[in-house]
């Protein structure tokens, strides 16, 4: 009889992704993402144990959205709490002012939301532009 084998967290090898966001889809590129931070792409995949990569991705204001006006009606909303305090924000504003938020929500819905998702989301970087400061992690 055959057993699934349980990675350890001393037996994760964790590499570095970049993923351009040009002209991509903004729904695929995060299904990928998210994938990537979870490690189930991997063939040592274990729920829980944190055996994902980490991301970076750059270009991030220049990716696609399709959809019938969802960049256009969209809106994310926040509340701290108290009566009458929630805000809403429409995609495009927060497409134009801060892309890396926008990337940042729609990955952590598709991560658990744990401790452990805390933990990969942290493993995500996000740059509006073409630079990043992690290209000493990616010459490997």
């Amino acid at each position: 009889m055959k057993f699934t084998k349980i990675a350890t967290p001393e037996q994760i090898n964790q590499k570095w992704v970049l993923i351009d966001a040009e002209g991509k889809t903004f729904g695929r590129i995060i299904t990928e993402v998210a994938t990537i931070l979870r490690g189930k792409n991997k063939p040592c995949f274990t729920p829980n144990i944190d055996c994902g990569d980490y991301v970076v991705i750059v270009n991030a204001s220049k990716a696609k959205f399709n959809g019938l006006g969802k960049i256009a009606n969209k809106e994310y909303f926040s509340y701290s709490g108290y009566f009458g305090s929630v805000k809403s924000t429409k995609m495009t504003e927060l497409l134009e002012k801060n892309p890396e938020k926008l990337y940042k929500l729609a990955t952590r819905g598709m991560l658990p939301k744990t401790k452990l998702g805390a933990k990969m989301i942290k493993k995500l970087k996000i740059y509006a532009g073409a630079e990043h400061p992690h290209s000493a992690q990616l010459a490997k």
